[in-house]
């Protein structure tokens, strides 16, 4: 291809939200503060809301560095982020009809979404693709990131044509990401009949979802959707909701107690973080070490956990189908 081909050529900046995570034990503080600092997390005025976030992060922080040292003393989120955008750069770029580049915006620690709008800006892009990294949207992940970018993006005075991908609960590659990964584990299991799936998300408090966020419905169709492309297995499955913090009343059922109920029924346990894409505390910690514990206390015989998607070829094919536009429903 000539110069002039390439200097012709549509450039295209991907950017991909996540929430982030602590890169030391010193971070983890300031990374709970940013948390709970978010009005779209603490939805009560300033200075009111960064004086309880200033309280909850103080309060909280020595019990999370404990699950920080669990797995290295730092959240591996954006070592793990940075390889699905590199992934999903050069598929993107195979087709050489545009010139791609994917970028990480995290929420609430770096790369914050200021640090990364100059990035994008130096690239100089005709167009941009803001992609979510949470397949069910809820305002207080997707929604909040957008308005955090929104607002940086103005104040730098970057302004290009820019499409928002939504969310993808129930795009045919991202399913079928989840269902290889499902069928992996269960190809080494006997007497699947024996097992029970839980479809494992984050929670959130009910008063959210009563306020018309989509999130429980869409992770509700994402597992449906999955329980559909796998056929039939012998399994029984249920949705439940994980990490639950505070005093208000959170969605259900709980994970915990799909646990304890598993247990009673003796029944054996495959457990898929449905709504998590990537390896983080909730995962390698919640639900591989405090979990595993607690169902073994319940009389769990076997519990088995299948990954997150991360880097599996068909959740980056789904990715490029949301920003290519191909994408395809099951």
């Amino acid at each position: 291809m000539s110069e002039t081909e390439m200097s012709q050529k549509e450039k295209v900046a991907v950017v991909l939200f996540n929430l982030g995570g602590p890169d030391s034990l010193e971070a983890v503080k300031p990374f709970l503060f940013n948390l709970f600092n978010d009005p779209a997390i603490i939805t009560v005025p300033n200075p009111l809301r960064w004086f309880l976030a200033k309280l909850i992060s103080a309060r909280r922080a020595p019990f999370a560095r404990n699950i920080y040292r669990e797995i290295g003393n730092k959240s591996p989120l954006l070592e793990q982020t940075q390889d699905q955008a590199r992934a999903l750069q050069d598929k993107l770029n195979q087709s050489g009809e545009s010139d791609y580049a994917c970028f990480i915006s995290m929420r609430y620690w770096h790369p914050f979404s200021d640090e990364t709008v100059e990035k994008v800006k130096a690239f100089g892009p005709d167009r941009i693709v803001l992609l979510p990294l949470y397949p069910q949207y809820s305002v207080t992940t997707t929604g909040s990131s957008l308005i955090d970018w929104n607002k940086k993006a103005q104040k730098a005075g970057l302004s290009v044509p820019t499409q928002i991908i939504r969310d993808y609960p129930v795009d045919k590659k991202f399913i079928a990401a989840h269902v290889a990964l499902i069928r992996d584990k269960l190809n080494g299991i006997q007497n699947p009949e024996n097992y029970r799936l839980l479809f494992s998300a984050h929670g959130l408090p009910k008063k959210v979802i009563e306020a018309g966020d989509p999130y429980q419905k869409q992770v509700e169709q994402t597992c449906a959707a999955i329980i559909e492309k796998l056929g039939e297995t012998g399994l029984e499955y249920i949705t439940c909701y994980q990490s639950r913090v505070g005093p208000l009343e959170w969605i259900g059922p709980s994970t915990e107690n799909e646990i304890d109920r598993a247990g009673e029924d003796r029944k054996n346990l495959i457990i898929v973080p449905v709504a998590f894409v990537s390896e983080h505390s909730e995962t390698l910690v919640e639900l591989d070490i405090e979990y595993r514990e607690f169902a073994e206390k319940a009389g769990v015989m076997d519990y088995v956990r299948v990954p997150a998607l991360q880097c599996q070829p068909d959740f980056i094919d789904s990715l490029a189908c949301q920003v290519l536009g191909t994408k395809e429903t099951n």
